[in-house]
């Protein structure tokens, strides 16, 4: 059957060769002499086997080639599933990514509010404490000008009670005391 797609080409090419000469190809010597070489190698060429042989290298010269397109079109299709898969994990990722920040400036928020709270409390405590000592302190201070103050007292009286001139010093001298104690 391929044989047969052969045979208009064998019958065409000293057609067309005795086309240019005015006599006709079988007539020529030449080109008879030629066509028939032509013909007996191509039906030793046949009756070896050569054409079988040589059509076959061709289909599986066409299989081969066939089979690269078929799998060349697989990986293809692999590829482009795995691109589609590659661009869905990148958008998942960055979707993830997003609620992430999200998530941590909200966080971030949070604890800037409870630091300032925090830092409220904590300064509110310390002024606590402050305002504590300070009282404390002028408890203190009181208490120890009171002391003081009764103990100049108590000298004065009992240099006034034992009759010595020396009181109005005395009690000028615990007023001076007293001043410098405050200040």
């Amino acid at each position: 059957m391929r044989f047969a797609l052969l045979t208009p080409f064998l019958a065409i090419a000293p057609a067309a060769y005795a086309a240019s000469e005015k006599v006709a190809w079988y007539a020529d010597p030449t080109t008879a002499t030629a066509f028939a070489a032509l013909v007996v190698f191509l039906f030793i060429v046949a009756s070896v086997g050569g054409f079988k042989l040589i059509l076959s290298k061709l289909d599986e010269r066409a299989d081969g080639i066939q089979n690269q397109i078929d799998e060349a079109r697989a990986l293809r299709e692999e590829a482009s599933k795995l691109m589609a898969d590659a661009k869905k994990k990148a958008k998942e990722a960055d979707a993830a990514a997003d609620d992430i920040i999200k998530r941590a400036k909200a966080d971030a928020n949070a604890m800037m509010k409870q630091a300032k709270a925090d830092l409220k409390a904590k300064v509110a405590r310390r002024e606590a404490q402050a305002e504590a000592r300070i009282a404390r302190a002028e408890a203190d201070a009181a208490a120890e000008v009171r002391r003081v103050a009764a103990d100049a007292a108590t000298d004065a009286a009992r240099t006034i009670l034992s009759g010595s001139g020396e009181a109005t010093d005395l009690f000028d001298n615990a007023l001076g005391e007293i001043d410098k104690r405050l200040n």
